[in-house]
């Protein structure tokens, strides 16, 4: 009883510390216009690879553009399309697992198989196989993890789905001759969404961190936009002379996907939720 207690308690406390750090993080994607020091696309050869100083506070890259403007800028993008993809992936997710588990039969048979296809691949390398397909970008790339990513969801809800069907609650419902839809929105939809915040903070890592790769590799943000995949790509020629232009960009990732992953888990343990 006691250990549990402490559990508990310690689990609160990582809760707390990673809800106040993403929130710092979000609201300095909301006012990077305003908190930022300087335009992140601005070029001043004159202050190439400039040192800390008060007009930068974390000094340029290699075409004089300000390091701490562009991390922040950066914050934007990585945060607002990450959370973007999670939404849409988890909406396609709900329909087609809720359809799935509910109806069954050859609709089952049929949706589970296209999961399956999906599933046989490594993320990453599908990924690049539909971004080489519809061409570089950050929309193409949001697109292809959208598409790679509803499998996941939809087989959670389904197997949740299925789980309800048995329930006494469900079979009342239909005696009483309730609708399929009503059943659907009063009950299953209901039961199935209470996770949404546990699985989201499990992923919301794990879109991040392809969202960087695919920057990295050229095929995501392209420049002069300030992303911290790209801000990496860009500083890898300086690695031995400026370690800091991957450094700043690189601790940002690591800060925000820890915190996820760390919110993530201690959430799934505390309410019961597996990863997948």
């Amino acid at each position: 009883m006691i250990t549990s207690i402490r559990m508990i308690c310690k689990s609160q406390k990582v809760i707390t510390a990673c809800i106040i750090i993403l929130s710092i993080l979000f609201l300095i994607a909301v006012f990077a216009p305003w908190i930022a020091p300087n335009n992140p696309v601005s070029v001043h050869l004159a202050y190439k690879l400039h040192p800390p100083s008060l007009e930068f506070p974390l000094g340029t890259d290699h075409l004089g553009r300000c390091n701490l403007s562009r991390l922040l800028y950066g914050t934007r993008i990585s945060l607002g399309f990450a959370v973007l993809i999670f939404i849409s992936s988890l909406v396609i997710g709900l329909i087609v697992g809720t359809i799935s588990g509910y109806k069954g039969g050859w609709i089952d048979h049929l949706l589970m198989r296209c999961c399956d296809g999906v599933m046989a691949f490594p993320n990453l390398i599908l990924v690049l196989g539909l971004v080489g397909i519809f061409g570089p970008g950050l929309p193409q790339v949001i697109l292809a993890l959208m598409l790679v990513q509803w499998v996941y969801y939809a087989r959670i809800f389904r197997g949740m789905v299925l789980s309800l069907k048995e329930e006494n609650f469900i079979k009342a419902a239909q005696i009483n001759g309730s609708s399929q839809w009503k059943i659907l929105k009063k009950h299953i939809i209901p039961n199935v969404l209470p996770p949404l915040v546990v699985m989201g903070t499990l992923e919301m890592g794990w879109a991040i961190m392809d969202i960087s790769a695919m920057s990295f590799l050229g095929l995501g943000v392209q420049p002069p936009a300030a992303e911290w995949g790209a801000m990496i790509h860009e500083g890898k020629s300086y690695i031995r002379t400026n370690p800091e232009l991957m450094i700043y960009p690189g601790m940002m990732i690591m800060i925000v996907v820890v915190t996820f992953n760390l919110l993530g888990e201690s959430l799934s343990e505390r309410y019961g939720v597996k990863r997948r």
